[in-house]
């Protein structure tokens, strides 16, 4: 293992230079929750009381009980009955002993499953990479260990990982089995860590290095996620992996930013339209009032004139019967006539106005105004992820059921609290090594779901905040909202206030299958 990497030399100090004015492309604190799920790999030689350094490489957590590193890292064990295998956490306190479960010299890998202890679990990749993709190495070189001049008792020790970064070199596989080729420093130590890219995804488990004559630059190799996953397969052990493309935080701000913009725009073109044809319906309306109402005053101004000649008859012809002394007959005419006169001056009085055209004009209904009003959430919902907007690392872009009823009660046992137009919660699981902020908006039916990945102090730090035990169940009791409230605030003290990922998710009515999960 060791004499694998004994004619490795320190790269060029140009390209050295040259790596080191680089700018930082990823996110560093990916990169730093992707090294908690390295170990360091021991092999240490027992003879009664005594104990002997044998050497080291490195490992990934692919389980929280399990550890994938490569086979020449553990081969002398297995050919050694007086050797075991320590795994040594990067943080922590505690170092854990392992035995082999799964050995593949074929392709440079074994796994180790441990004896006692829980580890972080790190998510692999299983996209293509690019050429000239920038990727980091985390491991244990042993040249930076005899540099701190290290004793046994250290090295078994946890102890923090190294980061070398460089970037790929498609096209070059090794000729045994499917490599990467990279241009981050290793050395011997190194085998069995994890080559990642700048969202803290495993690309692939390093192996071995190109030999230099202390001229040339010097390259690493790294077994890619092709042979791991066929390797795990045929182990019956399954791991977390992901085809989600990279990117960082700003990038996904300035995506989400684009689309805010750009559905501000389209909102403001549809209302632009909207009241386009509701001022064409306006004016439509308008006319037909103004229409109606003239059609009106020419009736009635007509119906007058008529009644106004009868009228006039009338007392013409009763004027006439009294002349003649038939005056019977003369009343009954010109109480006729005063009444066709009366009629008339009804008529020429009560005529439509203009005035009453606004009292006329009647408008469909506003349907933007109905489509703009909050949607009616109770119940079950099915929120679909939005890549285009999340920021996905180690979660799976999957669907995530919501059951949403009024008073900010999420899935019958969850218990959001109002703030603003929005329903937030913090959550800090039993188990796993994250801390997450949900929130929803009822008025859009948008879910965010913010994550952190922090260090094992600050998890505990995180657990120690609920030392009341957890926050379970519904209800607008104050004190659970004072509670819930708290919570948020101290964590949003203990953590960075950018996180790890950012998942967005556009909800609408419907129910998963029981088997899907939940926020």
């Amino acid at each position: 293992m060791v004499a694998l990497f004994r004619r490795l030399r320190p790269i060029a100090a140009l390209v050295a230079s040259l790596v080191l004015l680089s700018p930082a492309r990823a996110e560093q604190q990916d990169i730093t929750a992707a090294a908690r799920s390295v170990v360091r790999v021991a092999l240490v030689a027992t003879n009664g009381s005594d104990a002997y350094f044998v050497g080291h490489g490195s490992g990934i957590a692919i389980a929280p009980d399990k550890v994938l590193t490569n086979a020449h890292v553990v081969e002398l064990a297995r050919e050694e009955k007086d050797l075991v295998i320590g795994v040594i956490p990067s943080e922590g306190k505690k170092s854990y002993g392992g035995r082999i479960i799964a050995y593949s010299p074929g392709n440079d890998l074994a796994l180790i499953q441990l004896e006692e202890g829980s580890l972080p679990v790190a998510t692999f990749y299983a996209g293509a990479v690019d050429d000239g993709q920038h990727v980091t190495a985390i491991g244990y070189p042993g040249t930076v260990d005899r540099a701190q001049g290290l004793s046994l008792k250290q090295l078994v020790e946890p102890l923090g990982t190294v980061k070398t970064s460089g970037s790929i070199s498609s096209g070059r596989s090794s000729q045994s089995f499917d490599t990467i080729l990279h241009t981050a420093p290793l050395a011997a130590g190194n085998s069995g860590g994890p080559l990642i890219d700048d969202c803290g995804r495993v690309l692939g488990v390093n192996s071995f290095g190109s030999i230099s004559d202390g001229n040339d630059a010097e390259f690493g190799f790294a077994v890619s996620w092709r042979e791991v996953a066929s390797f795990l397969r045929q182990a019956g052990v399954s791991s977390l992996h992901t085809v989600v493309a990279c990117r960082t935080m700003a990038e996904a701000d300035a995506a989400e930013s684009s689309i805010t913009q750009r559905e501000s725009q389209l909102t403001e073109q549809s209302d632009r339209a909207a009241a386009d044809k509701r001022d064409q319906a306006l004016q439509q309306a308008r006319d037909t009032a103004e229409r109606d109402v003239i059609s009106g005053r020419e009736n009635a101004m007509a119906g007058a004139a008529v009644l106004l000649a009868l009228a006039v008859l009338g007392l013409g012809a009763g004027g006439l019967f009294y002349s003649q002394g038939r005056e019977k007959r003369a009343t009954w005419f010109i109480a006729g006539g005063g009444i066709l006169l009366m009629g008339a001056l009804g008529l020429f009085v009560f005529k439509p106005s203009f005035a009453s055209i606004d009292e006329r004009v009647k408008l469909p209904e506003d349907q933007s105004v109905v489509s703009n009003k909050a949607f009616a959430w109770a119940g079950d919902n099915i929120c679909r992820i939005d890549l285009n907007r999340s920021r996905l690392t180690v979660s799976q872009p999957n669907d995530v059921g919501l059951n949403w009823a009024e008073g900010g009660c999420v899935n019958g046992d969850t218990q959001y609290q109002a703030t603003g137009t929005t329903w937030q919660r913090a959550s800090v699981p039993d188990e796993g090594n994250y801390v997450s902020r949900s929130e929803f908006d009822p008025a859009t039916g948008l879910l965010r779901v913010q994550r952190w990945l922090p260090d094992g102090d600050t998890m505990d730090k995180a657990r120690a905040l609920l030392k009341d035990g957890p926050i379970k169940g519904c209800s607008s009791d104050s004190t659970m909202l004072t509670r819930i409230a708290t919570l948020q605030s101290d964590l949003a003290a203990l953590l960075p206030p950018q996180p790890n990922e950012r998942l967005v998710y556009h909800c609408q009515k419907g129910r998963l299958a029981p088997a899907d999960p939940a926020p």
